[in-house]
């Protein structure tokens, strides 16, 4: 059995990731945590096999937390943040792989979590880009790598102290336009293979951020009753019941084509 702690801020994505996570696979979510304390004071705890950490979370972020976490637990960064400095600093902090949201299906997710509980790493395409490996496990080797060729990038300062580490939060999705947002691998995934409209995509991130119809409405200037008509035909494309099967199959871990 492979026991995991799941750290993220979003409680939906947390739910989502923790319903297709437990029990499957050998896998078994012993705590969740809402930022990197929290994270910390559970691996302490539970002592898992792993820790599924994201990189943006307030009070004490992912990456301020990876020195410590690291000593208790591997640690597998699991994200929407696939930035390239932000990759690099991750492995070399400690984190033994990277996957970034809509980058990988179910078997994939819970097979990466086997082979990081193992002792091996694992990079979704993103992060195996940064890094200049191969996608998928097998590229242990690639934190070596990152520190002896990343100088340039400075250690971070280690505090699992809210008041003193700086708060690093997702960004406020509701100020973007669909027009000029950068084409992800989740807004293609989106576009592609769910077949959501543009429209759709921003009402589904609104979602998977936790926001409330109201919220969604008023980020996005519509009404409500048009909030709750576009969640019905996202909930109909994705073959979901519920917010929580949603989120599960945005974050790339279904596969469907609706």
């Amino acid at each position: 059995m492979t026991r995991v702690v799941v750290a993220d801020d979003n409680p939906v994505v947390r739910a989502g990731l923790t319903a297709l996570l437990d029990g499957r696979g050998g896998t078994e979510v012993v705590a969740e945590a809402a930022n990197g304390r929290e994270a910390y004071e559970a691996a302490l705890l539970h002592r898992p096999d792993v820790v599924l950490l994201d990189v943006r979370m307030p009070g004490v972020d992912g990456l301020a937390a990876l020195p410590r976490l690291v000593r208790v637990a591997p640690v597998m960064m699991l994200t929407y943040s696939g930035e390239d400095e932000t990759v690099r600093e991750a492995l070399r902090l400690g984190a033994r792989g990277y996957l970034v949201h809509g980058e990988f299906t179910v078997e994939q997710l819970v097979g990466a979590v086997r082979e990081i509980g193992r002792g091996g790493s694992h990079f979704s395409v993103t992060a195996a880009r940064a890094l200049g490996v191969r996608a998928g496990a097998g590229a242990g080797p690639a934190a070596g790598a990152v520190a002896a060729t990343s100088p340039s990038i400075a250690p971070r300062s280690i505090s699992l102290n809210p008041n003193e580490e700086a708060s690093r939060m997702q960004p406020d999705v509701g100020q973007s336009s669909p027009g000029r947002r950068r084409e992800t691998p989740l807004l293609r995934k989106g576009l592609g293979a769910h077949r959501l409209s543009r429209r759709e995509v921003e009402v589904m991130e609104l979602i998977t951020a936790g926001m409330s119809n109201q919220q969604i409405a008023a980020a996005c200037f519509i009404s409500e009753k048009t909030v709750k008509n576009h969640i019905n035909r996202i909930f109909a494309k994705l073959h979901s019941n519920s917010r929580t099967q949603a989120v599960a199959t945005w974050l790339g871990t279904r596969g469907v084509a609706g």
